[in-house]
């Protein structure tokens, strides 16, 4: 606006200018005489008002020409000019066409023009954290590896792209299975952008996979700071890692920091069942069974576990199968329903040879929720109560086609794992373990130890009470009592299951009905 009203006012002066000379002309007498070389000129009123027009264009021709020559010098000598600054726009429009149009067909899948779109604008740019990129995403995507190094290496040696090029080299190194080069590049990348969310997720991973659990702690601390993680998960994956420290430790016999360990995982996380087992060991250990007690009673509060019972089961390990019932008290007590509770409360009766009382603990489990453990406890109180040969193999059937009991499942894979670890065996994904089915509806009859865990290689001390309690094998030829190993009746049943198996698969024997389990409640 200001601009606008200033050019009116100068065109305004100019006219009132003009006019004045004009005028001014128009009353002199004579007009104007020009003296050159001797000769005088004289000019009227109009002709001066011309010579002076005349005059300004020369001049300003004048003062192209001299700019002209000035300029065409000045272009010679590789100085920067207006035909320079021409060609240069136009170079850069070309370059940002084919990087435009490079982008495109690298988001279309056309690998090799984004390759050449990326080298043409390569050449007409002066832009190489843009064109570099491109070619290195290019030659990622038609599979020329080596290329696409070249480029991630080019973007290191500006501080502006050194992440982008770290960062691509790092995937790399995890495309290729290179675990110990991606964790070191990742620590860089790390280093430069602590904020990276991505970077931090495979740090994370690079180094519980490495089984860093100090530098994974600092990494998990650093994801917490900048936001990149609840405070709640913080906690329960550093007790995770604490707990993987405590894992290794183990590992290389070093009991004392391994205790330590084990029992910094179960405060910063009570409900992480391994945690709490691996501490009451510790307490054990230690000669602090009301400490292991309260920790597992704690976990067990929250989810019980058979490993939370087995831990608690390793406390006193000389009583009798009674006193363990009455101690046991303090986990069966709760969570009545639970399958969990109901099983083990079951096998605690089973092993005291009390199978009425067993029959009664596991209730309707075995028919509303048909596991391969509860069907297993299901057969031994049938053998233990007396029942005919048939009977016992009817379950022992049925729990070799049921589905397997709960187990360690990864979330990412889906696949089983043997044991809890901080890391998925099959995967590799981290805190991604746990306690349920697997997707697999179906599984082998397990071992005598595995369907019975508390009475297998878990009773021991001193002769039980009732020595005369027999669990008498079909032929009626061998004696099982809790004054030999708690082991036979789990051998018997496991080879009844075995034989079953024999003739379900030899004689195409038909499946066992409901009305088997019915006629076995009555002879009981």
């Amino acid at each position: 606006m200001l601009w606008t009203l200033l050019k009116i006012v100068l065109f305004l002066g100019v006219v009132v200018a003009g006019t004045w000379g004009t005028g001014f002309l128009m009353e002199a007498d004579g007009g104007i005489r020009i003296a050159v070389a001797g000769t005088e000129y004289t000019l009227g009123p109009l002709e001066s008002v011309i010579a002076l027009l005349l005059l300004m264009v020369a001049s300003w021709l004048l003062f192209k020409i001299i700019g002209l020559i000035v300029a065409f010098v000045r272009f010679a000598l590789g100085d920067k000019t207006a035909i320079n600054r021409f060609f240069d726009r136009r170079r850069e429009r070309r370059g940002y066409d084919a990087l435009a149009e490079g982008m495109m067909a690298l988001a279309s899948g056309e690998s090799t023009l984004a390759l050449s779109k990326a080298a043409k604008a390569d050449r007409l740019l002066e832009r190489p954290e843009l064109t570099t990129l491109l070619t290195a995403q290019a030659a990622e995507q038609a599979g020329d590896t080596t290329k696409a190094t070249e480029a991630y290496k080019r973007l290191l040696k500006d501080d502006k792209t050194r992440f982008v090029g770290v960062r691509g080299l790092m995937k790399q190194q995890l495309e290729s299975g290179d675990k110990e080069k991606a964790m070191k590049l990742a620590e860089k990348a790390f280093a430069l952008k602590p904020k990276h969310l991505e970077t931090q997720d495979i740090l994370l991973q690079l180094q519980a996979n490495a089984h860093d659990w100090s530098g994974a702690r600092k990494t998990l601390g650093a994801k917490l700071k900048h936001g990149g993680l609840p405070r709640d998960v913080h906690k329960r994956r550093d007790a995770v890692l604490a707990l993987g420290s405590a894992k290794d430790i183990v590992d290389e016999a070093k009991s004392i920091e391994a205790r330590e360990k084990a029992i910094e995982a179960n405060r910063l996380s009570p409900d992480l069942i391994p945690a709490a087992v691996m501490a009451a060991e510790g307490y054990i250990a230690d000669g602090k069974p009301k400490n292991a007690t309260r920790v597992i009673k704690k976990a067990w509060s929250v989810d019980p576990h058979p490993d939370l019972a087995a831990a608690f089961a390793r406390i006193v390990p000389g009583e009798s199968a009674k006193e363990r019932i009455g101690r046991f008290a303090v986990l069966t007590n709760q969570h009545l329903d639970h399958p969990e509770t109901r099983m083990l409360k079951a096998e605690l009766l089973i092993a005291a040879e009390d199978f009425v009382g067993a029959r009664s603990a596991l209730g309707d489990l075995a028919e509303t929720d048909p596991t391969t453990r509860s069907l297993a406890i299901m057969a031994a109180i049938e053998k233990g109560s007396g029942a005919d040969d048939a009977v016992v193999k009817g379950w022992l059937a049925r729990a070799l086609t049921a589905p397997r009991d709960a187990q360690w499942v990864c979330d990412n894979c889906h696949k089983a794992a043997g044991g809890w670890e901080p890391v998925c065996p099959h995967c590799g994904a981290f805190d991604t373990l746990s306690w349920r089915q697997t997707d697999n509806p179906a599984a082998t009859l397990p071992s005598g130890a595995e369907m019975l865990p508390l009475i297998v290689g878990q009773v021991e001390g001193p002769k039980a009470e009732a020595e005369d309690a027999e669990i008498v094998e079909d032929d009626g030829s061998e004696v099982f009592s809790e004054t030999e190993d708690a082991a036979g009746a789990a051998d018997v049943l496991k080879a009844a299951a075995e034989e079953a198996a024999r003739e379900i698969a030899n004689a195409d024997a038909p499946p066992v009905e409901e009305p088997l389990a019915r006629k076995d409640a009555t002879q009981s």
